[in-house]
């Protein structure tokens, strides 16, 4: 599978539970619906009820200290954004868009080390330096 659809999946899909517990969860669920509705519209009726129900889920959960329903719910709808970009990769620009859209709404937050994904890829006598942090480097 391209890395680059497997970074968007997972973004859209982080993004998306983390608006489900802010004020812009609705503008989220919208982006999420037209975009099924745009490329898949017999599952984009079933894409909203289930976004509603996986918002109900993390509000309980927040609510009674279940961490880890957070992830678990990140993880199932990266995998049901990876599977649609899959299907039909026309969907990456669009989603890319929506996410554009979305991301000053997200609360304010450094992610922890472990959450840093990066990617990178060089050909010929190409080198690539990713860190991060500070970084230096020094050739001669």
């Amino acid at each position: 599978m391209d890395p680059q659809i497997a970074d968007l999946a997972r973004t859209a899909g982080t993004t998306m539970v983390t608006l489900m517990a802010t004020t812009a969860w609705e503008s989220a669920r919208d982006g999420l619906v037209s975009l099924w509705q745009r490329f898949q519209p017999a599952r984009a009726g079933g894409i909203g009820e289930e976004y509603e129900a996986s918002r109900a889920d993390l509000l309980l959960a927040r609510e009674t200290g279940d961490e880890d329903s957070e992830a678990e719910l990140a993880a199932e709808w990266q995998g049901r954004v990876r599977r649609l970009l899959v299907a039909q990769p026309e969907v990456a620009d669009e989603l890319r868009r929506i996410l554009d859209e979305l991301t000053p709404h997200l609360p304010d937050q450094r992610p922890a080390v472990g959450e840093i994904h990066m990617t990178a890829e060089a050909s010929g006598s190409g080198r690539v330096y990713q860190a991060g942090r500070d970084q230096h480097i020094t050739e001669r």
